[in-house]
């Protein structure tokens, strides 16, 4: 089973159990804000007999659903919810199989944002786009780019946002201070970083970052053209040897060379101890991790926090939960409607960000005082305010059904640079040549 890498994906999901628990509280939406998109959610569609609603999840995302089931009795009394929750990999793994064999499969399934090109394009899921469900009558409703993501080249309409992963930078105001280095230094440009990264190395001994190939995935995610997605265009061209791709790959290349990371990867027990030890001055990932951070990862550095903008102002999407309905679902229309009351309900959409962090993708709840609020864990810095004004700039990347295949194999291809026995441009070449004999593959 491929899955993208460690550092981007899957977004707030690897809490351990235990941990999770911890200082959580769940908000249980108690009131419905009377959205005219569920006026009709009261009645039982017609040729629906069931009692019971099938949703498959993954944690956090399992608790979200079953927060909502409240509010859902209230519109639909004698309809059930039952959530069927997997760990992350499993989850994608089993709905992998139930697509393929139109078997065992529930009627409302959660899907990351990495996996969601390889099953919408697959035609596994119902287009939202047509009757009876006409989801685009809501497009203007969620952050647009969002939206983008569960659409096909054809104009397919495969899942609804629930919730986004606004990129953002973490970095550390005591080793900052200690070092003599303003935050603005290491924002303006990708070489002000890494300059940045060698005064805090020789002043304080800490690292720039905890893994150099975190440069690569913000970097391959910024700047691209009209009608290019992440590794392929519009028109299916392989994008893996492009500038983008070069200046990532070299980045990360001459930070691994100057021993400016840990080789720490993400969520590694290296990766823990550092953030919590100060050991590592910057860490740029979803806004999502604020709450990791605060909740279980490292609550003992409270106050030592601060997040900014990425480096050349780089807008960013670090993950991303949505909600699809599988084709020979038994309740589609329900489905539809329990998907309407996660995603385009106010109250649910904000009881999911103050209990698991789920950055919402209703626009209308970025009106909510809670954005505005100073967070204790970031020295009172509102950096909800940060994380919202990165949501409206982020470009829309469509998906392509190999973007997973085509994120292993570039994390290849890095691998290869760091080792020091590869050029870039020829593993770029290499890696563009498989992609293509994938792509003429039936």
């Amino acid at each position: 089973m491929m899955t993208y890498p460690d550092g981007m994906f899957p977004s707030r999901l690897r809490e351990p159990e235990k941990a999770r628990r911890v200082g959580r509280r769940l908000a249980l939406g108690a009131g419905l804000a009377g959205l005219g998109v569920l006026g009709t959610a009261r009645q039982v569609p017609a040729g629906e007999r069931s009692d019971v609603v099938r949703v498959a999840a993954y944690p956090a995302v399992d608790q979200i659903v079953r927060a909502a089931v409240p509010a859902w009795k209230r519109l639909h009394p004698g309809i059930q919810v039952e959530v069927v929750s997997r760990e992350f990999s499993d989850h994608h793994t089993a709905m992998t199989t139930a697509l393929s064999t139109r078997s065992h499969l529930p009627d409302l399934m959660a899907v990351e944002v990495g996996y969601l090109g390889r099953f919408a394009h697959s035609g596994g899921f119902v287009d939202l786009r047509q009757a009876p469900y006409d989801a685009l009558r809501h497009q203007s409703d969620w952050v647009g780019y969002s939206l983008n993501q569960a659409t096909t080249a054809g104009g397919a309409l495969m899942a609804l946002p629930s919730d986004i992963g606004p990129g953002t930078m973490f970095y550390r105001k005591d080793i900052l201070d200690r070092s003599a280095t303003a935050p603005e230094a290491l924002t303006a440009t990708w070489d002000d970083f890494v300059a940045a990264g060698r005064n805090i190395r020789d002043k304080t001994g800490a690292y720039l970052l905890a893994d150099a190939r975190e440069l690569k995935d913000v970097m391959i995610r910024h700047g691209l053209g009209k009608g290019e997605g992440l590794y392929f265009s519009s028109d299916g061209k392989v994008l893996v040897d492009s500038p983008r791709f070069v200046r990532a790959l070299s980045l990360a290349s001459r930070v691994r060379k100057e021993k400016l990371d840990g080789k720490a990867r993400a969520w590694s027990s290296e990766w823990q101890e550092m953030l919590r030890s100060g050991k590592v001055a910057t860490q740029m990932m979803g806004a999502w991790l604020g709450g990791h951070l605060a909740n279980w990862l490292a609550p003992r550095t409270q106050g030592l926090w601060r997040v900014s903008a990425l480096p050349e102002n780089a807008q960013v999407a670090w993950g991303g939960t949505f909600f699809a309905i599988p084709h020979r679902a038994s309740n589609p229309l329900l489905a539809y409607q329990l998907a309407l009351l996660l995603t385009h309900d106010p109250a649910q959409q904000m009881a999911a960000f103050r209990a698991q962090d789920a950055f919402p993708a209703l626009l209308s709840t970025h009106r909510d005082a809670f954005f505005e609020e100073p967070m204790p864990f970031f020295g009172g810095q509102p950096a909800r305010q940060l994380w919202r004004q990165a949501a409206s700039r982020i470009q829309a990347v469509p998906v392509h059904k190999y973007d997973p295949l085509a994120a292993e194999v570039i994390d290849t291809a890095l691998d290869k640079v760091l080792l020091g026995a590869a050029d870039i441009r020829e593993v770029l070449a290499e890696a563009r040549k498989l992609l293509e004999y994938r792509l003429k593959r039936p």
